[in-house]
């Protein structure tokens, strides 16, 4: 491992202010220690943000504010996040182990980097790490890889399940940077590779988040479901957040669908909710509006079993949120 510099910030200003080039935010560690072991990650300098007094979780009027060090642990078993946002609590569970949603935090997991082989394998190029290497897995091993928003320049997916469920619940991000504070809506937080893959998100080098805020639970019923290869530790093949709202006459009044799995970021499935909202809460309309929003799929030859697989996950999680 590259030796680094270690610092420990006393406040969000004071961990900005100690960013620099070559400097990396540090959190629980759970990703960005074991891409240091790997070689992926380098960095010269360490900032240690986990000790900052942004660990709690708390109503501010009818939203929901989560701070950015919650741990992924604490934030599942909240009991104002179980009652009122059950499908955030499901998705945190199904990540990783127990162990590591010990550790992992908030924002860190927005943060995650992707597990495609090729970026983890500093022996093999990949244009997210090096750009202008080459993405390999185009014609190499791209299985889980995705099927959505992909460009000949990258075709990785992003590994979150939390981020899924943020999607589905219009979460805000809060950062704070050099140039001040912002807000910035999800989806929008993470953005597709196109001809830049090396930049997985809208921030920029030295943008702290602080918290992740909820709007008021939207109208309906939610469920958060993955379908992985293993029932632990194992990362979305296609998971889905969705929302469903049907009024008393079998009309759809509203609907929220993200995806997992499948793209470079959590993939809002806006095709579908707008095929959806306004007409019949029927197993038929559900699979016109996968088989609409999956048109604009381009998989690769061996990920194409998750267009199906995508297409059935839709079907079944709307109809069993139809009352």
């Amino acid at each position: 491992m590259k030796p680094f510099e270690y610092a420990r910030a006393r406040s969000a200003s004071d961990a900005v202010g100690r960013f620099g080039p070559g400097a990396m935010y540090l959190g629980g560690g759970t990703n960005l220690v074991d891409l240091m072991r790997l070689g992926v990650a380098g960095p010269d300098r360490l900032v240690d943000v986990s000790r900052l007094p942004l660990d709690t979780i708390a109503p501010v009027g009818d939203r929901l504010r989560i701070g950015a060090a919650v741990r992924n642990s604490d934030l599942a078993a909240d009991p104002y996040v179980r009652t009122r946002y059950p499908m955030l609590a499901r998705a945190v569970l199904t990540g990783a182990s127990g162990q590591v949603r010990n550790m992992a935090t908030t924002a860190g997991n927005l943060l995650q980097r992707t597990r495609c082989p090729y970026f983890q394998d500093v022996t093999r190029p990949c244009n997210k790490r090096e750009p202008g290497t080459g993405c390999p897995a185009i014609e190499g091993d791209h299985t889980n890889l995705a099927v959505l928003g992909a460009s000949d320049a990258c075709v990785a997916t992003h590994p979150s399940d939390m981020a899924v469920a943020l999607a589905a619940l219009d979460a805000e991000v809060h950062v704070t940077g050099a140039s001040g504070d912002r807000i910035i809506p999800m989806p929008g937080l993470h953005r597709l590779p196109g001809d830049e893959p090396e930049r997985d998100t809208v921030l920029d080098p030295g943008m702290l988040i602080t918290a992740v805020e909820l709007p008021p639970p939207p109208p309906g019923a939610s469920l958060y479901r993955k379908v992985r290869e293993r029932a632990s530790f194992a990362f979305a093949l296609v998971s889905i957040a969705a929302v469903l709202d049907v009024r008393g006459d079998g009309v759809v009044a509203g609907c929220r669908i993200a995806l997992g799995g499948v793209a470079h970021a959590p993939w809002r499935a806006e095709r579908a909710e707008r095929a959806l909202i306004g007409g019949p809460a029927t197993g038929e309309a559900y699979l016109r509006a996968a088989e609409a929003e999956l048109e604009q799929a381009r998989p690769l030859p061996r990920n194409a079993f998750k267009l199906p697989l995508a297409r059935n996950l839709i079907v079944r999680t709307l109809e069993e949120l139809t009352p």
